[in-house]
């Protein structure tokens, strides 16, 4: 071979070589994705398609969710990210109660006469499912108030046992957000004493001022509440009271001036009615991805990143739009389509850095969130992982629309670790980072939270066409949204990097508060379990470890079944037992526990 030869043999060798070096890298590229970078043009390609018209606002449930959990998975396997759901799937699916509907059995008779639903008269969302003949009285307003600025008794002179109590909406002062009788005005509330006092049904009459039934509508937390509820119009109202000399302007003009009961017996009618309310159901689903360390000491450790990737529809009354009269698809951009873009940026960069891990990485999209939470609670109460070797969980929610270059990390008094290092991480950026310390707060990380997980919450702040139909792509600031995500995916690299372990610390409470119009003196100490399909209050989490409930005995887990004598069946009715209580005061408490039913003593 002679020289000549030998060149052109080298020359074809290297030729050959670097063929397979480039085919090498398009392999590399096709399964990391086009770049292990975070890019303004990927997050914006994310975005655009997740507030697309044709998602139609990512409704939980519906075939446009299903395209969005698609394009998830999609993108997931794209990246190398693995299944991290139960038997190799990517996908948690739960259920969800979204709303209430009319079943079959629903009539009414008062007398001879037979009444028309939706004209006449409708059930009530907390409504029980029963048939109930009986006899009436009229109750007044319904109060039992017995308190040191204020004593009403509506139930003094009366025997409502076996019977249907009748009673007026709102109270003398219904126009006075601030008045005593506020938090013994709401119908719930009102229902539960007529139950107390035994009766086999609840009807609700008008005020003057209102003309309309109350709509048949489901509210979140509500259980059966035993017997039916039942909302009466104003032309059948007055034909009632007529027969016995009396009006509603009547009656409600001589309470308000005089602040004292006006009851009747209405034992010339008869009251047939029943009730049958169907819950709808939907299918949701969480979609969980894994990257796995291949480190021996480390691997079954995990950092969480989760981001939600539901709206709410098209809007509408009960669904969260701040512009609910206005039909039309709110493309929740911002909320949370940047997040989920986030998500997957940091996914497919952190995969093609997999070697370098200690930890392995859960990327979770939770579905549900704008019905509260209910995807993140789900995960929280079914992890597909042992909840003791999360060692954090990093929530991104809203983090498309950076103003004035700040932004904000949340949850950051939950371990000591964090403080330092986002102090660390955040310098020489081109934005500040304003750091808040409660664990608690209105998004997914809240349920882990609950649990003893330390959190960091990354938001860049609300805005005036969140929760409406301009939340659009257009609005974000991509590259205020990239340089987040920077800082983002360095926190999960540490965490996912290095030995030490965050240690969680409790840093404020572990709920909101939970009604506006609630006034407790006392409190028992607990997180009540939000999404519990149990009747009772199933316990979440131990918001004081020195409260109340800790003391008597009571643990997470447990379900209060009575409280002080008095039945409870959902959260609400935890609630308005709980306004009941003084401080002072030691009551017994029935627990269910695993199946076995405990009396406890609590004091306040």
């Amino acid at each position: 071979m002679n020289e000549y030869t030998r060149s052109l043999y080298v020359y074809i060798l290297i030729a050959f070589l670097g063929l397979a070096m480039i085919l090498m890298k398009k392999s590399e590229t096709l399964r990391f994705g086009s770049s292990v970078e975070i890019t303004e043009n990927e997050i914006m390609d994310h975005i655009r398609y997740l507030s697309h018209e044709d998602r139609a606002g990512r409704f939980p449930g519906t075939r446009e969710s299903k395209d969005v959990i698609s394009y998830l998975i999609r993108h997931f396997k794209s990246y190398g990210v693995k299944p991290g759901g139960e038997n190799g799937s990517y996908v948690q699916p739960f259920n969800i109660t979204d709303g209430i509907e009319l079943g079959a059995n629903n009539s009414m008779t008062m007398g001879d006469s037979s009444l028309t639903i939706h004209s006449d008269y409708i059930p009530l969302w907390f409504s029980g499912n029963d048939s109930v003949s009986a006899s009436a009285v009229f109750a007044g307003y319904g109060f039992t108030i017995d308190e040191k600025e204020l004593k009403w008794n509506d139930y003094a002179d009366l025997d409502v046992s076996g019977k249907w109590v009748i009673m007026m909406r709102h109270s003398p002062e219904r126009n006075n957000q601030h008045s005593l009788y506020t938090s013994h005005s709401g119908l719930h509330k009102k229902m539960l004493v007529a139950r107390d006092n035994g009766a086999v049904g609840v009807i609700f009459v008008s005020q003057v001022e209102d003309t309309d039934l109350y709509p048949l509508r489901y509210i979140s937390g509500y259980k059966n509440a035993g017997i039916p509820a039942i909302h009466l119009s104003n032309e059948m109202a007055d034909h009632l009271f007529k027969t016995v000399g009396w009006s509603r302007e009547t009656i409600q003009e001589t309470m308000n001036q005089s602040l004292e009961p006006i009851t009747f017996n209405l034992t010339a009618v008869t009251i047939n009615a029943s009730v049958e309310l169907i819950p709808i159901q939907m299918r949701a689903a969480n979609v969980v991805g894994l990257i796995q360390s291949g480190h021996r000491k480390y691997r079954n450790e995990y950092v969480v990143i989760g981001a939600h990737f539901d709206h709410v529809g098209m809007g509408g009354p009960g669904t969260g739009s701040r512009k609910p009269d206005t039909l039309g698809i709110h493309p929740g951009a911002d909320d949370n389509a940047s997040g989920t873009a986030g998500l997957l940026e940091i996914a497919q960069k952190l995969s093609s850095q997999k070697s370098r891990l200690k930890r392995s990485v859960l990327f979770i999209g939770f579905d549900a969130e704008e019905k509260g939470l209910l995807g993140a609670k789900y995960f929280a109460d079914h992890p597909t992982v042992d909840l003791e070797n999360i060692v954090a969980m990093l929530n991104m929610d809203m983090v498309g629309r950076m103003e004035d270059s700040f932004a904000t990390a949340g949850g950051v008094g939950t371990s000591p670790m964090f403080k330092p290092l986002l102090d660390s991480l955040s310098r020489n950026r081109g934005f500040n980072l304003n750091m808040t310390l409660p664990g608690f707060g209105p998004s997914d990380h809240a349920a882990f939270y609950a649990k003893d997980i330390p959190v960091l919450f990354f938001f860049s702040g609300f805005h005036s066409e969140y929760h409406t139909p301009e939340d659009t792509w257009r609005l974000i600031n991509l590259k205020g949204e990239k340089d987040f995500l920077d800082l983002v995916y360095d926190v999960v690299f540490h965490l996912a990097h290095v030995s030490e372990r965050p240690v969680f610390v409790e840093a404020g409470p572990k709920q909101g508060p939970m009604r506006r119009n609630d006034r407790f003196k006392v409190t028992f100490g607990i997180v009540p379990s939000y999404g519990s399909t149990k009747e009772g209050l199933e316990v979440d989490a131990i918001s004081r470890p020195d409260g109340p409930a800790v003391k008597a005995g009571i643990q997470k887990g447990d379900v209060i079944k009575i409280i002080n004598g008095k039945p409870i069946k959902d959260i609400y009715e935890f609630m308005d037992r709980l306004g009941e209580l003084e401080p002072g005061m030691t009551i017994p408490v029935l627990i269910d526990r695993d199946g076995k039913e405990m009396e406890l003593s609590v004091s306040f």
